[in-house]
C-alpha cells in the first residue's frame, strides 16, 4: 500500500496573528470576557489595534498552527483556506509555506480582506482573542483539493470555519471526499463560543461521520448542555469513536466507547501564553495517529507539544518538537 504524501490536510481558517501582553485592567477597560474568543469587524480590529501594545504578528489559525506543530514534529502537512490578495494575505502564504507546509489556494482578488486575529495575552497566560474572519467568511468548496485530500491520512476542520454561509457545505464535501478515500476525518470545536452558535449542526455533523474530535472540558459540556464532564464525555462516546478532550493543568482523556484513557499534563516552569495550546495538542495527537502509534503514545506527543507552546509568547513552536519527543523516546 502506497504511503499518501501527507499526514494532515487541513481546512480552516486563514489568519494572521496579532498577539501582545496586557494587563487584566486592560481587559476590563476594553469591556471583554477574559479567555474567550469573539468575532469583530473591521473597524473594531483597526481600533483595537491602535490601542494594543507592541505585538508579534504571526500567520495563524487554529489549523495553519497545528499544521506548522505538525512539521516541527517531522511530519507533512497541508492546508486549504481563503485569503486576499493584500498584505497580510502574502504574509500568510510565505510564511507557511517556508515552514514547509504545503499552501497551494491563490490569493483572492474580490472581496473581503485577509482576516486577523488580535490577541490578548495577561499575566497568568490566559489569551483573549479578538477575530477579524475577513476573507475567511468566504470560505467554501472552491478551496477544497480534493486530491489533497485523497492524499492524506487526516483530513482536520476547525470549528472556528464553521461561520461562513457556504463552509458548512465544504465541511461536508470535504468529508464525503475523506470517507471515499479512506483519509480519516477529525474535527475540532475549537472554543465554547462556536459551540454556542452551532451546537445541533456539530452534533450533526460529528454523528454523520467524524472519526476523531479535539475539545476541551468547556466545549464538551457546552455541545451537551450540561455542567458535569463526567456526564458530557459519556455522551460523546455514544456520538464519536475517538475523542481528545483536554482540561489546562489536569492533562487530557483519550476516550473510545470502551476505554478512558488519562495522560498526565507535561510540566511547565511558567505558562506563559495559552495561545495555541489547543492547536498543538492536535498537532501533536495528529502526527501520532497519522504515523501508527499507540493512543497513549499519541496523548503524550500532543502534551508534549502543549507544552512547549505555552512557555513562551506566539501559537509556533521555538523548540524542535521532534527533538523533544526524541528525548522521551517517541520518535
Amino acid at each position: 500500500m502506497v504511503q499518501p504524501l501527507h499526514d494532515v490536510v487541513g481546512l480552516g481558517s486563514a489568519i494572521v496573528d496579532i498577539v501582545a501582553l496586557c494587563d487584566d485592567d486592560f481587559i476590563q477597560k476594553q469591556g471583554l470576557d477574559k479567555g474567550i474568543m469573539r468575532l469583530i469587524d473591521a473597524e473594531e480590529a483597526t481600533r483595537l489595534y491602535s490601542e494594543m501594545g507592541p505585538a508579534v504578528e504571526v500567520s495563524g489559525g487554529t489549523v495553519p498552527n497545528s499544521c506548522v506543530g505538525i512539521a516541527s514534529l517531522g511530519g507533512k502537512a497541508a492546508f486549504m483556506g481563503r485569503t486576499a490578495k493584500d498584505q497580510f494575505g502574502d504574509v500568510f502564504g510565505h510564511d507557511l509555506r517556508s515552514i514547509g507546509v504545503t499552501f497551494k489556494n491563490a490569493p483572492v482578488e474580490d472581496g473581503a480582506p485577509t482576516g486577523r486575529c488580535l490577541i490578548l495575552v495577561t499575566p497568568d497566560g490566559e489569551r483573549t482573542m479578538n477575530t477579524f474572519l475577513g476573507a475567511n467568511t468566504e470560505l467554501s468548496s472552491a478551496e477544497l483539493d480534493p486530491e489533497l485530500i485523497r492524499d492524506s491520512t487526516l483530513l482536520y476542520l476547525e470549528g472556528y470555519a464553521f461561520d461562513g454561509p457556504n463552509a458548512k457545505q465544504a465541511f461536508y464535501d470535504a468529508a464525503n471526499i475523506a470517507r471515499d478515500a479512506k483519509t480519516t476525518v477529525s474535527l475540532t470545536l475549537s472554543d465554547p463560543f462556536c459551540v454556542e452558535r452551532h451546537r445541533q449542526s456539530f452534533l450533526d455533523f460529528i454523528r454523520s461521520g467524524v472519526n476523531l474530535l479535539f475539545a476541551n472540558h468547556r466545549e464538551v459540556m457546552a455541545l451537551y448542555e450540561t455542567d458535569d464532564l463526567t456526564e458530557a464525555c459519556k455522551l460523546l462516546r455514544q456520538d464519536c469513536p475517538l475523542a481528545a478532550v483536554t482540561r489546562s493543568e489536569k492533562g487530557s482523556w483519550i476516550m473510545t466507547p470502551e476505554k478512558v484513557i488519562e495522560i498526565e499534563a507535561e510540566p511547565v516552569e511558567r505558562v506563559v501564553d495559552t495561545t495555541g495550546a489547543g492547536d498543538l495538542y492536535a498537532a501533536g495527537f495528529l502526527f501520532g495517529y497519522a504515523r501508527s502509534h499507540n493512543l497513549r503514545d499519541c496523548g503524550r506527543l500532543a502534551s508534549i507539544a502543549a507544552a512547549e507552546i505555552i512557555s513562551h509568547i506566539g501559537p509556533r513552536p521555538e523548540t524542535s518538537l521532534a527533538e523533544l519527543a526524541k528525548a522521551q523516546n517517541l520518535l
